[in-house]
């Protein structure tokens, strides 16, 4: 996970997500809101896990479908559904996920690896887990989700 200059003493917040059963996460320093679902104009010939764009008061935004992305179960649009805009380098991306969770902070000393029984390409989109309250929660790499190149 790219450190960051918010991070103090190895904490740093992580805004949390649910995708089905389980709780996701991503370091807050990457997102730049979360947003109901508004129209989503489908691009053609888009690769399978690219919803479509939406116009994010003047700025195009590209929404994933972060389940399908991750090799999961599809997304399935409901009321809680919402969509996390992210920044990568000055573009914004949406995931789609299935509901909005807490911020919370975790302790970089506390992470683990992610389980050897994950596939292995799905391993790349993970940063680690972290053991909450909940249960654990997977800290996402950003930056290989949204790597276009599918391994």
């Amino acid at each position: 996970m790219i450190e960051t200059a918010e991070e103090k003493d190895g904490v740093f917040l992580v805004s949390t997500f649910q995708m089905g059963k389980t709780i996701q996460g991503i370091d807050t320093m990457r997102v730049q809101e979360a947003i109901r679902i508004p129209a989503i104009t489908k691009v053609h010939k888009s690769l399978d896990y690219v919803l479509g764009v939406i116009n994010l008061r003047g700025k195009i935004v590209t929404v994933i479908d972060l389940g399908r992305k991750l090799g999961l179960s599809p997304a399935a649009i409901t009321e809680n559904s919402r969509i996390i805009i992210v920044d990568r380098e000055d573009e914004y991306v949406g995931f789609l996920v299935d509901a909005i969770a807490d911020v919370i902070a975790v302790d970089r000393s506390q992470m683990m690896p992610p389980p050897s029984n994950v596939d292995r390409i799905q391993l790349r989109f993970f940063e680690g887990v972290f053991p909450a309250e909940s249960g654990l929660i997977s800290i996402m790499n950003v930056e290989e989700i949204l790597s276009v190149e599918d391994k």
